[in-house]
């Protein structure tokens, strides 16, 4: 089989081509066309353009779930906040109750001020698990509704919300003592 090349001289020269060489010759063109489409299609996964990643990738609505989840731990286990707002209230009894004040009334401004205290922030915290459980579980219908949410975003937002129902009945129930009430004194 013969071909003519043409060398820098612009003279032409027929050489001839062995099998072999044909062989190698279109296994590197093969090769080149390859890593040419591989770094297209790299080149447009970055760009969001390809593999069905249109829009938003999801990153917020499970940092969201998480975020949820946490808020609904700690109105559950307590928090800074209220840990601080609880012991303000205590020092705040100390101060308006004088020693002759009924044991009763002290008891109230010392424990049962802060312990509300307590039980409000608790309530703020769950309130907030809720809310933010809600919006990550409805954001689809309002983002791209075609698009699936991942189940483990579901999950998580979903246990959010749960620790958040949890965390403010508790919460409700501590503020009103109904759940560990103050001891009566006398």
């Amino acid at each position: 089989m013969g071909t003519k090349t043409v060398d820098e001289a612009g003279t032409t020269e027929a050489t001839e081509v062995k099998p072999e060489d044909e062989a190698a010759a279109a296994a590197e063109a093969e090769a080149a066309e390859e890593t040419e489409e591989a770094t297209a299609e790299a080149d447009l996964v970055e760009d969001g353009s390809e593999s069905g990643q249109e829009g938003p990738s999801g990153v917020g609505q499970g940092a969201g779930a998480v975020v949820a989840a946490a808020l609904g731990v700690v109105s559950l286990t307590g928090s800074w906040v209220g840990t601080v707002a609880a012991a303000r209230q205590t020092l705040v009894g100390q101060l308006q109750t004088s020693s002759s004040a009924s044991v009763a009334k002290q008891i109230k401004a010392v424990y049962g001020d802060a312990w509300q205290a307590s039980a409000l922030w608790g309530g703020v915290f769950a309130l907030l698990a809720l809310i933010v459980g809600v919006v990550v579980l409805v954001r689809p219908a309002f983002g791209a509704p075609g698009r699936p949410q991942a189940a483990w975003i579901k999950s998580v937002a979903w246990g959010g919300v749960a620790l958040g129902v949890i965390g403010l009945l508790l919460a409700v129930l501590k503020y009103t003592d109904v759940l560990l009430g103050l001891p009566s004194a006398g």
